[in-house]
């Protein structure tokens, strides 16, 4: 098991001249470099970008279905780096609701399971193939209010990683929690993310 040493990539504009700040969780093997690659392809040329990079590559050792007890302690340590990344933005002067989110597979699930513990009037979060976290939720975790943030979940219909019930879950747990969440399926869709979920993030969240 292993926790999170603090590496954090920055990107895009600084504070003192962005609009917005967007954290940007990558998933599972992938680094910090490859999910800032994703600024060709977002509207975020206003916004300064912070990507946090996993120790070994990897938020928590197992699948994001796994009984939250064998992901730890990676787990809480990937959750209180993502904290940390939230109260450095807030501290270069980022207001929450100009603080978005964008993450991908583990680090989407990542994301949603952050959000949903400090659920507040953000600017908007992307979620690319990803659900709340846990064999079973424990929502007695989730709690504030999102004041209608928009949130994207996006996945395809047979996602070997993320299965539909969890993303419906996910999506019921975080509307409890006042977020204006939109869910978009795409038939056959490889685990990867494509054109139109970076189009449809662009349009709902990132505009």
């Amino acid at each position: 098991m292993y926790t999170h040493e603090k590496q954090i990539l920055q990107a895009g504009k600084l504070a003192a001249h962005a609009e917005k700040a967007v954290i940007l969780l990558h998933g599972r093997g992938s680094t910090a470099q490859g999910i800032l690659s994703l600024q060709h392809h977002l509207h975020v040329e206003d916004a300064l970008l912070l990507a946090p990079q996993a120790t070994n590559n990897s938020w928590y050792p197992h699948s994001f279905l796994a009984p939250v007890a064998g992901n730890q302690p990676a787990l809480d340590s990937a959750l209180e780096l993502v904290d940390t990344v939230v109260v450095e933005a807030i501290k270069l002067g980022i207001r929450m609701e100009q603080l978005y989110f964008v993450g991908f597979s583990q680090g989407a699930c990542l994301t949603l399971e952050y959000v949903a513990r400090h659920a507040n009037r953000y600017g908007g979060v992307v979620a690319f193939t990803g659900g709340l976290i846990g064999e079973v939720l424990d929502t007695s975790n989730y709690q504030g209010d999102f004041e209608d943030t928009p949130i994207l979940i996006t996945a395809g219909d047979a996602d070997p990683h993320v299965p539909m019930y969890r993303i419906a879950e996910s999506v019921a747990t975080l509307r409890e929690l006042g977020a204006n969440v939109k869910m978009e399926i795409y038939p056959g869709k490889p685990h990867s993310i494509s054109a139109d979920e970076t189009l449809l993030a662009n349009d709902l969240v990132l505009s």
